[in-house]
């Protein structure tokens, strides 16, 4: 096959994560290995950045400081929440033609993989050489096909440290504050919220309760679960989905103010955590607190996993290596390796079956009460936070005797 010769131009989209620069660095170091892509450019605040002619030289960049993105945190580019207008696609295109741009990647979640396949369909409908590669990136875990996402590994890491922080922050004060819920991010899927499971050592370490939006929530149960394990411990550290649905699939809490929605309908959500206090402390008579970690657990880079670092700049880098042999229209996947120890490698997706689809948590990873998880989501989940988490020490209960 003839190389294409050309440009090639690469974005950033949704909420910054802890490696998104990492994927970055990988499809920019790759480029710079290929002789047909003359030059490589960079969108502003992703697909915003085409539509507004507003690229930076990505070529031209101080080698250590693209070896740098590596382990910079949120999206070096900027990033943006920007859903294409259908009539705005031509003028995508055109500016692509005007730029010379050969090599189309767009490093983002669901509705990104769907932003490059109308792009990519326009080209070759216009009869424009174009090759358009996705690059996953998303902590929600929730593109269809891939094992993992690039982003969760470190979103995961990053609760279960802080989980089990908290954990031992309320048993140590737990004649006071008794209950403790922790809200995570998690739009329809609960996979950040599994997560946090892996912060357990023990049996009754924390978190003790886990829900997340593929389990209905249903209050009655919920207290009763609250109340067995106070009753138990006289403590209780919740973990909950801020996408928490209700039997009839509405959110439990969610803004109705129109300023809180996004252009692609997403609604603000968040207070579910504080709803559950005020359930606990009406059904039960019980005090409760709750924490909100916020934007803060995405894009961290204080607790990363070198795992997640180490993939999220192999699918960039694959990215480039595909376009260059002539792939197009597809997704850079993870691909787990059987076996005992853990091995991942990559595939590729087309786009069209990761656009706007959604993987959610499957049933044989939730337990049968509906408020934990199995020991199968464990084992796949564990090794994606890139090694053991921090030891901490227990002081053993040894009376004093007189």
């Amino acid at each position: 096959m003839a190389k294409l010769k050309g440009n090639m131009v690469i974005g950033q989209s949704g909420g910054p994560t802890a490696v998104i620069s990492s994927s970055l660095a990988g499809a920019v170091q790759e480029a710079m290995k290929h002789d047909e892509i003359t030059g490589i450019y960079g969108m502003v605040h992703g697909i915003m950045g085409v539509l507004k002619e507003e690229f930076i030289d990505l070529g031209k960049q101080n080698a250590a400081v693209i070896e740098g993105l590596r382990r910079t945190p949120s999206a070096a580019l900027g990033s943006c929440r920007y859903k294409v207008a259908e009539d705005e696609y031509a003028k995508i295109l055109e500016v692509l033609q005007k730029y010379n741009i050969r090599y189309f990647f767009y490093i983002g979640g669901n509705d990104s993989q769907d932003t490059a396949k109308k792009i990519s369909a326009l080209a070759k409908d216009r009869n424009y050489d174009l090759r358009a590669i996705g690059i996953p990136k998303t902590i929600d875990n929730d593109l269809p096909i891939t094992d993992h996402c690039p982003g969760y590994g470190s979103v995961g890491r990053w609760l279960s440290i802080g989980v089990r922080d908290a954990g031992l922050d309320t048993e140590a004060i737990g004649v006071v504050d008794n209950i403790k819920v922790i809200e995570t991010m998690g739009r329809n899927t609960g996979w950040i919220t599994a997560m946090t499971a892996l912060a357990k050592e023990r049996e009754d370490d924390a978190p003790h309760l886990i829900y997340l939006p593929e389990t209905p929530f249903d209050e009655e149960k919920f207290l009763a679960h609250v109340d067995s394990v106070y009753s138990r411990l006289g403590y209780c550290v919740i973990t909950v989905c801020e996408g928490l649905v209700d039997k009839d699939g509405e959110y439990v809490t969610a803004s109705s103010r129109s300023l809180d929605t996004d252009k692609f309908g997403h609604k603000q959500l968040g207070g579910v955590a504080q709803y559950l206090c005020d359930v606990v402390a009406e059904g039960l008579k019980i005090k409760a607190r709750w924490d909100k970690p916020g934007t803060i657990q995405r894009v961290s880079i204080v607790c990363a996993s070198k795992t997640d670092l180490q993939e999220a700049y192999m699918v960039g880098q694959m990215a480039v290596r595909h376009a260059a042999e002539g792939k197009t229209d597809y997704m850079v996947t993870l691909v787990r390796e059987p076996g005992s120890k853990y091995k991942c490698t990559t595939g590729l997706v087309e786009l069209e079956k990761v656009a706007l689809g959604t993987k959610r948590v499957p049933d044989e990873y939730i337990n049968q009460a509906g408020n934990g998880v199995t020991d199968a989501f464990i084992e796949y989940a564990r090794p994606l936070i890139g090694g053991p988490l921090p030891e901490y020490a227990r002081l053993e209960k040894i009376p004093v005797k007189v």
